[in-house]
């Protein structure tokens, strides 16, 4: 699950990157700066949530730990 997790984020950041790029060409230099910046959150996002999974897998390990 965490893989295909991490796999879509990194497809989410090339076309995001792509599509910055192609903006910028183009010379919609705002358009391209908001997307850049919905990126930034979307991906804060998902890093928080990453997080929060690795934190409850290390809780369950020292729970683990306690227990035996």
């Amino acid at each position: 699950m965490e893989l295909q997790d991490v796999l879509r984020v990194a497809g989410v950041g090339l076309i995001i990157a792509l599509l910055h790029l192609f903006f910028e060409h183009l010379g919609k230099k705002e358009f391209s700066f908001f997307l850049f910046f919905i990126a930034y959150l979307y991906m804060t996002i998902e890093l928080i949530r990453f997080l929060r999974l690795f934190f409850q897998e290390i809780v369950i390990f020292f729970q683990w730990l306690t227990a035996v």
